[in-house]
């Protein structure tokens, strides 16, 4: 993985909770809040799962244990 893709996934990790919050705000406009945050936990909980991903890789790449530049 380069820097370039790093950032893009980082870039997707932040536009996903944006869009989670998104999706909460307007289906609660239409339907109950159990339910807004029923359909908006999906996108929410990919988002968290990509951030944890990307912190242990940036983690791997500050010990040197596994650079991202191959």
């Amino acid at each position: 993985m380069d820097r370039d893709r790093f950032v893009r996934l980082a870039a997707l990790a932040f536009g996903l909770v944006l869009l989670s919050f998104l999706i909460r705000g307007t289906t609660r406009l239409v339907v109950g809040y159990e339910t807004a945050v029923l359909l908006s936990a999906p996108v929410l909980f990919a988002a968290a799962a990509l951030l944890v991903a990307l912190v242990v890789r940036g983690l791997l790449d500050l010990t040197g244990v596994r650079p991202l530049e191959e």
